[in-house]
């Protein structure tokens, strides 16, 4: 348990965690309230005490995660070295979005995205926090003359962010390449971004 979840109620974060496990499982759509009630090993009255239902369990997933995110946005914000914040930046996320449990609910979030407005903009809050931090250091970095000043930084920050949770897929297969990886992004990134 996370320094974060340990002032939540503890009922509350075994509910979580067990709708994490079904929607890695089965799938978020395919996931219902009773699934995740008794993965929980509580009655559904016990889990309505803490959620509406499913979707409300998503949407603290996603205040959990935009949590998790503070670290990274912090971090990128107001760097006093953007070039030594975005190369922490590239290996940790990278490590982050690696992690199977947070690529495949990753997956899982997208793919209801896609059929749900109230989910996407929940998850697409905390993108966009993420995003505007990366754009700031971009800039900073843009003003000192470390980072070349492309006319849409923000286009910059959606492609390092494509690139690194493209690499956190790729963790899942066989075929992922590690640490090698995340440092052949981190120089293919880093050198795009050269003045």
């Amino acid at each position: 348990m996370t320094d974060k979840e340990k002032s939540i109620h503890p009922r509350k974060i075994e509910i979580v965690h067990a709708a994490v496990t079904c929607f890695l499982e089965r799938g978020y759509h395919q996931t219902g309230v009773r699934d995740i009630a008794k993965q929980a090993e509580v009655s559904l009255g016990n889990l309505y005490n803490h959620f509406k239902g499913k979707e409300a369990v998503l949407a603290f997933i996603a205040e959990i995660e935009g949590k998790e995110l503070a670290g990274f946005i912090d971090l990128l914000s107001e760097p006093d070295d953007p070039q030594a914040a975005l190369e922490q930046f590239i290996g940790d996320y990278a490590e982050y979005v690696s992690r199977s449990e947070n690529a495949l609910l990753g997956v899982e979030i997208l793919t209801e995205a896609l059929r749900n407005p109230v989910i996407a903009d929940v998850f697409g809050k905390n993108r966009s926090f993420l995003i505007e931090a990366l754009v700031r250091c971009l800039n900073i970095g843009a003003r000192l003359g470390v980072f070349a000043p492309y006319d849409d930084q923000r286009e910059v920050a959606y492609m390092v962010l494509d690139s690194l949770e493209g690499h956190g897929l790729r963790s899942l297969s066989k075929k992922a390449s590690g640490e090698i990886g995340i440092q052949t992004l981190r120089s293919i990134i880093l050198n795009g971004l050269k003045p």
